[in-house]
């Protein structure tokens, strides 16, 4: 893909939501369980109507990823979304990632003040797709007050599905070489791991949501993975990677696998 798409390509994604598609999402808030170490574990489900998906936090070759504003909450230092390993569409020409019909997303709390209740306060915009991808905005709000300290079934379940860590999966080695090619800079990946079932698929994530992505060329040889992707800035600026702040996903037919920094290749 051409950078000089990009522009239309936001134009098209933040097109106004047709009226008739304000009802193809709801979320509500799951009470959880109070940790061992006094903060707590919730989560967020978001419901499509039949046929409509979302997007994971990196949506692929087009839509929207989901951004959370938890300004209004109470009893609250931080939020980690937890997120499960989501579902890779392809389609003719087009790669996108995320989750059909329904998905639990999990939510690590910190709290200052050990067992007091929080109020969960959050404006969700993230996009919604069937025939067309569209924005959609959730607004949700809710006290988190159990003493429970038992592991909720649903969350406990998404908690289960999100994808192996590097130690987990047997990676041994994951570089990153950074060149320029006519200009444009690319950057690959090598990453030494077992088989995770073809065919597989690499996304990367630089951690700066200004910076635009290309889909992997993704090719395995033994066992090293191989991916390499286009980066540009979405406003023309500088570029600058920072090699420890990287995050590539493994996807496979068996399983994901989430890697966190890479080293000089």
């Amino acid at each position: 893909m051409k950078t000089t798409l990009i522009p239309l390509i936001l134009a098209a994604l933040l097109a106004p939501l047709p009226a008739s598609a304000m009802d193809v999402i709801k979320g509500e808030i799951l009470q959880g369980w109070v940790r061992p170490d006094g903060n707590r574990v919730a989560a967020i489900r978001m419901t499509m109507a039949p046929g409509w998906k979302t997007y994971w936090r990196a949506p692929g070759d087009m839509g929207i990823p989901p951004h959370f504003d938890w300004a209004g909450s109470t009893n609250l230092s931080a939020v980690a979304v937890e997120w499960p390993a989501p579902t890779v569409f392809r389609e003719e020409n087009l790669t996108t990632i995320g989750y059909k019909d329904q998905v639990v997303l999990p939510l690590v709390i910190t709290t200052p003040h050990k067992g007091a209740p929080v109020r969960l306060q959050t404006t969700i915009d993230l996009g919604v797709c069937l025939d067309v991808c569209v924005p959609a905005q959730l607004h949700l709000d809710g006290m988190i007050d159990t003493d429970a300290t038992r592991a909720e079934p649903a969350i406990a379940a998404a908690l289960a599905q999100r994808p192996y860590s590097a130690q987990e999966a047997g990676v041994t080695k994951a570089t990153c070489t950074i060149r320029f090619n006519d200009g444009d800079l690319e950057l690959e990946t090598a990453i030494t791991l077992p088989d995770t079932g073809g065919p597989e698929l690499v996304v990367i994530e630089t951690g700066q949501p200004d910076l635009w992505i290309s889909e992997a060329d993704t090719t395995r040889h033994g066992g090293t993975l191989t991916s390499r992707v286009d980066v540009a800035h979405s406003t023309g600026g500088p570029i600058a990677l920072n090699r420890s702040h990287i995050r590539m996903t493994v996807f496979g037919s068996k399983h994901a696998v989430d890697i966190r920094g890479c080293t000089p290749g």
